[in-house]
Parts: structure tokens; C-alpha cells; sequence
């Protein structure tokens, strides 16, 4: 059984939230748009390994970092976005980052040689294959003789 050790998201309090509310300036547009999602995750075990399914529409394989530290998987993602627009006497500037990191602390059983990963359809698969002598066997008859 694989335990889950759930990293907090990445999340940057913002004293201005406190000084100055969404409508301090006269409405919504205002508003410093900041968001972090953590995906689902589905854990799913075969005979033969284990498979991470990482919701995470909206990204590519590039934005994603997996790490293994001794026997800890991390999945983490970063996303920075600015935009300005200057009109007339006025400008308008937006900021938003998204950032998620979980943590998996892998089962022994797990062949951390040959773990592997794709991106498919907005789902980021891992695939943690298991040690050849922890795959489960099929039952047999033993014949006595």
C-alpha cells in the first residue's frame, strides 16, 4: 500500500488582500488573481505496478518536475502569468501564479529504476513499476508426490 504524504500548496498570503479588499478601487477588474489548485490523484495497483493518474488540464509535459528523493516521489508544477495593458492616462496590470507539489513515499516493493511518466489528454501518468520478485504470482497447484 502506497502512503500519501500531501504537501501544502504553494501559497503566497498577500498583505494587500488585507489593505486593499477587490473593491477598494471600484470593482472586480481589480482584483490580483492568484490561484493554486492541487489535482486529483488516482492511485491505482496492478500485479505488475502501481499507476499515478495526476489530473492537471491545461498543462504540458514541460511543466511538470517529478523527483525521487530515496524513496519520496514529488510531483511539482509552476505557473507564472503577467499582463498589462496601458491606455489613455490609466494602466492595468495582472498577475497570477498556480503552483501544486505532492509528495507520494513510494512502497519498497517499487523498481525505482525503471518508474516512468507521460502526459496525455490534460492527465500526467506515472508508472511505478514493481520489483520482479514483489509482482504478485499467479496461484499454482503444487502436485504431490
Amino acid at each position: 500500500m502506497m502512503n500519501i504524504v500531501k504537501s501544502k500548496n504553494v501559497d503566497l498570503p498577500s498583505i494587500f488582500d488585507e489593505l486593499f479588499p477587490a473593491d477598494w478601487f471600484g470593482g472586480i477588474a481589480n482584483q490580483v488573481a492568484s490561484t493554486t489548485n492541487t489535482p486529483a490523484v488516482n492511485i491505482k495497483e496492478t500485479a505488475d505496478d502501481f499507476v499515478l493518474e495526476v489530473a492537471a488540464p491545461g498543462k504540458t509535459k514541460e511543466d511538470f518536475i517529478l523527483s525521487l528523493d530515496h524513496d519520496v516521489l514529488t510531483i511539482s508544477t509552476e505557473a507564472k502569468k503577467e499582463e498589462s495593458e496601458v491606455k489613455d492616462t490609466y494602466t492595468r496590470r495582472e498577475f497570477s501564479f498556480s503552483a501544486f507539489k505532492r509528495s507520494f513515499k513510494l512502497p519498497q516493493t517499487v523498481n525505482k529504476e525503471t518508474i516512468n511518466a507521460t502526459y496525455t489528454n490534460g492527465i500526467l501518468y506515472v508508472g511505478l513499476p514493481k520489483r520482479e520478485e514483489d509482482k504478485v504470482k499467479p496461484k499454482r497447484t503444487i502436485e504431490i508426490s
